[in-house]
């Protein structure tokens, strides 16, 4: 079933909830890992998903693109119940290439995607940098092609490309809420 992100969980300028999570190379990171970067890309995503996997293109060009930007994508899908998401899995989908961001993380329990506010894979959450300390400043879709199958329109309007951009230049968003769709996210008992 698919569903739509929700606004307001995290407010505009609130600091992105810490966390220490396993990423497929084995390290354990937290947010102070990325403080180097000017803008941290979180991204709630998965393997099984057709709405998250037809993102991953997006956020390895975003990674490759924009050099000052940490994307980080974060699993919090019970893999007993959907084994493609298993910590293995996502090894092997770092190790292919098919995910080639900056971190590929483990959200075991789910935690770290609650605290966030994330309901679907993908819901993706776009911090400033302000003196180490990351603040929201975008929470909504990577663009208006909603469904697997579509493509981005190109047509005006706020979307991942946009919000960055501002971000990087020192820009204040003008944020209309636009929310990212995809499956609802998979949740461990």
């Amino acid at each position: 079933m698919a569903l739509e992100s929700e606004p307001d969980v995290l407010e505009y300028d609130e600091r992105a909830p810490d966390f220490e999570l396993l990423g497929t190379n084995e390290r354990t990171y937290s947010l102070g890992d990325f403080d180097d970067y000017d803008a941290l890309l979180v991204v709630f995503t998965c393997n099984h998903c057709p709405y998250a996997r037809a993102k991953f293109e997006a956020m390895n060009e975003i990674a490759d693109e924009y050099e000052g930007v940490a994307v980080v994508g974060i699993n919090p899908n019970d893999d007993d119940e959907y084994p493609e998401d298993s910590f293995e899995k996502m090894v092997e989908y770092v190790e292919r290439g098919t995910i080639d961001i900056t971190a590929y993380l483990r959200d075991e329990t789910g935690s770290v995607a609650r605290e966030y506010g994330a309901v679907c894979t993908p819901d993706p959450f776009l911090f400033r940098n302000d003196e180490d300390m990351f603040r929201l400043a975008y929470h909504g879709r990577f663009d208006d092609a909603l469904n697997p199958d579509d493509e981005p329109s190109g047509e005006p309007g706020l979307d991942m490309r946009d919000a960055i951009d501002a971000v990087l230049a020192g820009e204040d968003l003008e944020v209309t809420f636009e929310p990212s769709r995809g499956c609802s996210i998979k949740w461990s008992e």
